[in-house]
């Protein structure tokens, strides 16, 4: 029994390194290795999915697969602008129901998701502590970064969700 047991820890600490060899990138890598491996997952999966499919939504009144794409890219800019960046100025209300093609939708998404990855990189570990306002609220920069990482990967889930409902295999998953 002694060595059995002996066995086994022994191939779970061989086997260790071979599982983190084998993670995905990003993966228990801190805020910008998980950020990298949501933005790569999103990009790759909007990329497979094809033009039609953006205009899909699972029924009536519930957002459309482009206008999950384009809430993303409108809370990424507008929850990184309380933490001090500007949002851009092409950004323009309502642009969640009215930029519907594949060809745009992916354009702005990479471009939210690069500016949230830039401007994390920027924030010095002292400021990750100020504090600032959202909506009636006060967090701090570092919180916002953390509703902007989860936000991001609540709707890769629904996202999935809908492409699996669609017949479109998310490309990590093949």
């Amino acid at each position: 029994m002694k060595i059995a047991f002996f066995l086994l820890l022994l191939l779970g600490f061989v086997a260790l390194p071979m599982l983190a060899q084998s993670a995905p990138e990003g993966l228990w890598q801190g805020y910008d290795g998980e950020w990298r491996h949501v933005s790569s997952q999103l990009i790759a999966l909007a990329e497979a999915t094809p033009e039609e499919k953006f205009a899909w939504r699972p029924a009536p009144g519930v957002r459309s697969t482009s206008e999950v794409y384009m809430h993303i890219v409108m809370a990424n800019f507008y929850l990184l602008s309380v933490t001090g960046p500007k949002m851009p100025a092409d950004l323009k209300e309502g642009m969640e129901k009215s930029v519907t093609s594949k060809a745009e939708v992916i354009s702005w998404l990479k471009r939210s998701l690069e500016a949230v990855k830039q401007a994390h990189l920027a924030v010095t570990p002292k400021d990750f502590q100020r504090k600032v306002h959202t909506m009636d609220s006060v967090a701090t920069v570092d919180g916002m970064y953390l509703r902007i990482i989860i936000h991001a990967n609540e709707h890769m889930g629904q996202l999935v969700a809908y492409a699996r409902m669609t017949g479109v295999v998310p490309p990590w998953s093949k």
